[in-house]
C-alpha cells in the first residue's frame, strides 16, 4: 500500500448554509505533520462532532473511492469526502477498529467509522445522499494518532491488523445508536473503539 494523496482545507461556507465547514479537502503537494490532533494547518470547524484525539486523522480507500466513482458516475478527486488520507489498494470494508498504518513515523490507529451527516449531504449535492452513502457500506475510517509523523504522497503504507476482537466498518456503521447483545457490547469494548463509544457502551445496561 502506499500514500495516493494528503489532503487538507480552509474553513469555507457552503452555498446556502450561514455555517462554515472545513469538509471542502484537496491534495496538496510535499511533506504535511500529523500530530495527535491531526494534520498541522487542516480546518476543523465543528469540533463537537468532528476532530479530536480519537477522529485526528479520516481516511479513504481507493478500491472504495473507485467503487464511488462507478457508482456516480464521475471521478471522485481525493479530499471529495474530506478525507485526509487515500490509501492505494484499500477497501473500507476490510477495515477493523485497532488496525493500524504505519507510513515513515507515523502510527495511525482506527477508532471507528464515518456516519454520513447533513454537512456530508451538502457537500455532495445531494440531499439523500446520507441514505445512500449509508446504503452503500463502505464507509470511511477515523484514526487516532499513536506517534506522530510527517507524510506525503507515494510513501509506503505498512497495514496491520489489529489482533483481538474483530469491529468492521461497515458492522459499525450498521449498529450505530443501536442497542448491542451483551456478547457484542463485550466485543466491541474489547477492541480499542472511539472513547465517546465506549463510553456510550460501558453506560448501558
Amino acid at each position: 500500500m502506499k500514500i495516493l494523496a494528503v489532503c487538507k482545507g480552509a474553513a469555507e461556507r457552503l452555498p446556502g448554509k450561514s455555517y462554515k465547514t472545513g469538509i471542502f479537502k484537496h491534495a496538496v503537494a510535499g511533506g504535511v505533520m500529523i500530530d495527535a490532533e491531526g494534520l498541522v494547518g487542516d480546518a476543523i470547524c465543528n469540533r463537537k462532532h468532528h476532530g479530536g484525539v480519537d477522529q485526528a486523522v479520516y481516511l479513504e480507500g481507493s478500491v472504495s473511492l473507485d467503487w464511488w466513482a462507478n457508482e456516480l458516475g464521475h471521478p471522485v478527486e481525493p479530499g471529495t469526502f474530506g478525507e485526509n488520507l487515500v490509501i492505494e489498494g484499500l477497501d473500507n470494508r476490510d477495515v477493523s477498529v485497532g488496525d493500524r498504518f504505519i507510513a515513515g513515523e507515523l502510527i495511525l490507529e482506527v477508532t471507528s467509522c464515518r456516519i454520513p451527516c447533513a454537512t456530508f449531504a451538502a457537500r455532495m449535492n445531494d440531499p439523500k445522499f446520507v441514505k445512500r452513502y449509508t446504503r452503500a457500506a463502505r464507509p470511511g475510517i477515523y484514526c487516532r494518532v499513536i506517534s506522530k509523523g510527517i507524510v506525503e504522497a507515494g510513501m509506503s503504507v505498512e497495514y496491520r491488523p489489529f489482533s483481538g476482537a474483530t469491529v468492521t466498518m461497515p458492522e459499525m456503521m450498521e449498529t450505530f445508536g443501536r442497542q448491542l447483545s451483551a456478547a457484542d457490547r463485550n466485543r466491541y469494548l474489547a477492541a480499542p473503539v472511539h472513547y465517546k463509544l465506549r463510553a456510550e457502551l460501558e453506560e448501558q445496561p
